[in-house]
């Protein structure tokens, strides 16, 4: 007899083989790494910015699934959005109609950015990355992408082909026609712009690893140097998206910058059904969608299906009705400010910076010779290994979720939900402070764990 399905039976038969499953079935470097850092934890439950483990033991998630959970997780309306969606029983997928749900939600996104007319949707952030890219080289006929170094646009083939981390596009060759030129640079930029095969620059206005900035005016001279030599500009807003900077576009702090082409995912998912969105001015769609024969020339298995397309839009009247744009500035500042204020105080500690619910915390080489020697000490085995040491602990001793923003890179990279709130703020300062202070103090705990990284950084060489 055939047992019927029982999902939270099997959770609890089998949930605590959570990691020797993902050792044995997926990434096995996964747990690995998990193991090695001490982060295999096990959480029970979550809500909004929160997680609790089986002791009932409170943990701050700063990290937000990568930027996904920008409302936190388990946001009351996207759930019952879900359940409402769930309920009605539409004939999804069907491909041969045309559902509302997709062009209510494409009428929303578009009130956000009124300059441009059209959305694609698919399943993820790379995935609205490969439609931009595919989209800017058929409207212009030219192959050439643009991007800049440091930049991370997803790794999927295309969208690995503008990917600035060397470590993720090795062995991976040959990728699309690109070539990398330093963010800022508008010389570079119009020197590739003179060859006259340049089909679009994309860049995130705030880039994901290390959390740097466009330059203030960057991105409308870029804009119009690209339009100029009749070439696009594509804006990755896939993490600085949806509020994240305290605007809904990053794009938005300059003036003037009107991308032909911007990528969306993560947060307008809810965290609960993946969800990428590309938008364009209509021109771009009208030559990619230039007749009934070239109706499929792009399109996505998944896309626009009504779980997606519902999370979507729960999460946009989630955005307007709570404030969260005006929160992620608000809170961001505080956070900011706090943290700034430290730098002076910390000599490992360099600069803060970031706009909104998207901060990064730099260190630096220490002038005082004790710390100079210990931090020579980490940085001869591998660089990002101090950020990796303060990472560890926030998690271990103050129950605080972060990452390091980046591999080589000595820098912790702050992106909580969207929802946090003045006191969970209040509460990573805290921590931090007293996690820079046993570091400058000595620590044993802290530097002790250092000397394990080293072992491990110099055993995998």
């Amino acid at each position: 007899m055939t047992k019927e399905f029982d999902l939270a039976a099997l959770l609890a038969e089998r949930g605590a083989e959570r990691y020797e499953l993902h050792a044995r079935h997926l990434n096995h470097q996964l747990p690995r790494m998990l193991h090695t850092i001490g982060f295999d934890k096990v959480y029970e439950r979550a809500e909004g910015a929160h997680f609790w483990d089986a002791d009932g033991n409170d943990y701050l998630d700063m990290l937000a699934g990568f930027a996904v959970m920008g409302l936190g997780r388990h946001h009351p309306v996207v759930r019952k959005a879900l359940h409402d969606v769930l309920d009605a029983s539409l004939a999804d997928l069907t491909r041969f109609d045309c559902p509302p749900l997709p062009g209510l939600l494409a009428e929303r996104l578009l009130s956000y950015s009124p300059h441009l007319d059209r959305v694609f949707f698919g399943n993820s952030g790379t995935e609205a990355v490969e439609t931009a890219l595919k989209f800017a080289r058929y409207a212009t006929g030219r192959p050439r992408i643009l991007y800049c170094t440091h930049a991370f646009h997803g790794l999927t083939t295309g969208s690995l082909s503008v990917n600035g981390e060397d470590g993720f596009r090795k062995g991976f060759a040959p990728l699309l026609p690109d070539t990398a030129i330093p963010l800022g640079d508008l010389d570079a930029l119009a020197r590739e712009l003179r060859r006259g095969d340049v089909a679009a620059l994309v860049v995130e206005p705030i880039q994901g690893k290390g959390v740097h900035e466009a330059p203030p005016g960057y991105l409308r001279a870029a804009q119009d140097l690209l339009h100029r030599h009749k070439a696009l500009l594509i804006a990755d807003e896939v993490q600085t998206g949806l509020g994240r900077t305290g605007k809904f576009y990053a794009f938005q702090h300059e003036d003037g910058v009107d991308p032909d082409l911007v990528c969306v995912a993560k947060a307008l998912s809810g965290g609960y059904v993946p969800v990428g969105a590309t938008l364009g001015k209509d021109w771009i769609f009208q030559k990619v969608y230039s007749s009934m024969d070239r109706v499929q020339v792009h399109s996505a298995s998944f896309g626009s299906n009504a779980q997606a397309m519902a999370a979507g839009l729960a999460v946009l009247s989630v955005m307007e009705n709570e404030q969260i744009v005006a929160n992620a500035a608000a809170v961001g500042e505080r956070l900011r400010s706090r943290l700034t204020e430290l730098v002076d105080r910390y000599e490992l500690l360099a600069d803060v910076r970031g706009r909104g619910l998207m901060i990064g915390i730099e260190f630096g080489r220490p002038k005082s010779l004790k710390l100079r020697s210990r931090w020579t000490m980490l940085q001869t085995a591998r660089k990002g290994l101090f950020a990796q040491m303060v990472v560890v602990p926030l998690l271990q001793r103050h129950r605080i979720l972060t990452q390091v923003s980046g591999d080589h890179l000595e820098v912790i990279k702050l992106i909580p939900p969207l929802i946090i709130d003045t006191a969970d703020a209040d509460r990573f300062v805290d921590a931090f402070t007293e996690v820079m202070d046993d570091a400058h103090n000595g620590g044993g705990l802290m530097w002790d764990f250092g000397k394990t990284l080293v072992k491990q950084a110099v055993a995998h060489r």
